[in-house]
């Protein structure tokens, strides 16, 4: 069979990943392409071909030498440029394609930097700074929390991991030693904690964004936003987890073999170049595999949600949907 667009008996349906995203499997694969850092580099240009395919083809129209093969890859750039419920732009620092970039070099800082005071406080803003922009560019739906409280919810995360760190620090005694090292990931765990419920609270006092199976908006769930935030929460620490506690280990080895003690230059120079490509090796598994955990757009039974959504559903709509549909973020 002809691979163009035009011959095939059933359309590909865009409105969906190409991968099966009620499996694991499949929205581990889904994200490994969206989350590809690769797809960084792609030109404006293609960016926005790839824009109006996909726009095009929602609306029933594409050229005649399209591929099947042309059409994923468009909307796989597609999916991991533009915001799924917006169709904006993401600010390229804040794309989950560019946590692995991103995430290598503030791991580097981290790990690297642990030991000092002023080391320790830099790191840490510097590495809050970088997750407030991704959390608030994958936040779900087109939720838009004030300045006020993104400001808020910053300085509480950073305040929070600084304070954890320094105070980890004071406790632990070996300051070269393995618990030492640990002392970022703990730190981090926590500011994740802060950061994201506070940085999506707006979801939580008005409620994440309820569709029909049309994509037209019905209503608003506070309790699935709580659970939608906690989920990203625990994905987000999972994520952290391989490369914050592995990558301590294996530097924790290097530094006490003969060949690293023998050269002074390593030493000083070393650790942060070192624990940075350890750190992005992981990520590139670990940010897929950790997104992929709980379904990005998930559906609830209408019958399932709060009494008194259900009502307003029922209410509002001259066909009520019996089930719904949400983006949890990421």
């Amino acid at each position: 069979m002809s691979d163009l667009v035009r011959d095939q008996r059933v359309l590909p349906d865009i409105s969906k990943p190409k991968w099966d995203q009620s499996t694991y499997e499949g929205r581990a694969r889904h994200f490994f392409a969206s989350a590809n850092p690769l797809t960084l580099f792609a030109s404006h240009r293609r960016q926005e071909e790839a824009r109006q395919i996909v726009v095009d083809y929602k609306n029933g129209k594409f050229p005649a030498n399209l591929t099947v093969k042309q059409l994923w890859d468009a909307k796989i750039l597609y999916d991991s440029t533009f915001h799924p419920d917006s169709g904006e732009k993401m600010f390229v620092i804040g794309r989950m394609s560019a946590q692995m970039p991103g995430n290598m070099v503030t791991t580097g800082f981290l790990l690297g930097l642990y030991r000092t005071t002023g080391g320790a406080l830099f790191s840490h803003w510097f590495n809050q700074s970088f997750n407030a922009i991704v959390n608030y560019t994958n936040r779900s739906g087109n939720n838009h929390a004030t300045n006020e409280r993104l400001l808020v919810s910053y300085c509480c995360a950073t305040g929070g991991a600084m304070a954890a760190a320094l105070t980890l620090n004071k406790m632990v005694k070996n300051a070269h030693g393995l618990a030492a090292r640990l002392v970022p990931f703990v730190a981090i765990a926590l500011a994740n904690a802060i950061n994201i419920p506070m940085m999506r609270s707006n979801e939580i006092t008005d409620g994440i964004e309820l569709t029909d199976a049309d994509g037209n908006l019905v209503a608003k769930s506070r309790s699935l936003a709580i659970l939608s935030i906690a989920q990203v929460t625990l994905s987000r620490i999972a994520m952290a987890t391989p490369y914050m506690v592995a990558t301590p280990i294996i530097m924790n080895r290097i530094t006490r073999t003969a060949f690293y003690k023998s050269r002074p230059l390593m030493q000083k120079y070393s650790e942060i170049p070192l624990q940075s490509l350890l750190a992005g090796a992981m990520l590139f598994f670990t940010t897929p595999l950790c997104c992929a955990l709980f379904p990005q757009k998930s559906s609830i039974e209408v019958s399932k949600l709060e009494p008194e959504i259900q009502q307003k559903i029922r209410e509002n709509s001259k066909n009520p949907p019996n089930i719904v549909y949400y983006n949890k973020g990421l």
